[in-house]
């Protein structure tokens, strides 16, 4: 996996947070709160950087045991969780104005809480990472900067149109997740080589 992928891997992994982003922007009221954003975006980027790291220890513990069957893991995973996010995104109802909290304040808690949910499948993409034998500094890296930046945007994005790119931003991560999932597996079986 080269760096465009781990960049195309972080923009995927980050649409939930970006979906999240996008319902806090909405709720500042008055224009976007830059602190607020960069609070934001901060959770997400860091438990987006965490979560790999810590599925990839996980999986270098049991790589010996997997080694045979690792890009048929990384296929089924990545496909789960494209998977979830395209049902996610045609399932869900999307949240607007009226469900704002009435105090403006930033809830760290909640946040702590919204953030550790929406990396939760970064923890499985890093156990991925351990089997492909790829420097998991980098690639978290890429991945927490991504989800900083995009969280960033759906903030500011959030707050100046609205929810109305939620959907479209989960079938779009869904999708880059399940492509690069078919890559990996079809890279492991040398029908495609990059």
């Amino acid at each position: 996996m080269g760096i465009l992928d781990f960049i195309l891997l972080g923009v995927s992994l980050s649409m939930d947070a970006f979906a999240i982003a996008l319902c806090k922007g909405l709720c500042m009221h008055g224009g976007i709160k830059y602190r607020d954003a960069l609070v934001i975006s901060g959770f997400f980027g860091f438990f987006q950087f965490l979560m790999p790291v810590i599925g990839w220890v996980l999986g270098v513990r049991f790589e010996k045991y997997i080694t045979s069957i690792d890009h048929w893991i990384a296929f089924a995973l990545l496909g789960y969780l494209g998977g979830k996010m395209l049902w996610d995104a045609k399932h869900e109802n999307v949240e607007d104005a009226s469900s704002c909290p009435t105090d403006p304040k930033l809830d760290i808690k909640e946040l702590l809480l919204m953030a550790i949910a929406t990396s939760i499948d970064a923890l499985a993409v890093g156990i991925t990472l351990a089997f492909l034998s790829v420097n998991i500094w980098q690639s978290s890296s890429i991945i927490g900067i991504t989800t900083f930046l995009i969280s960033f945007a759906g903030v500011a994005i959030g707050n100046r149109f609205g929810t109305k790119f939620q959907k479209g931003a989960k079938v779009l991560g869904g999708s880059m997740l399940i492509l690069i999932g078919v890559k990996i597996l079809l890279e492991h079986l040398g029908i495609l080589s990059f």
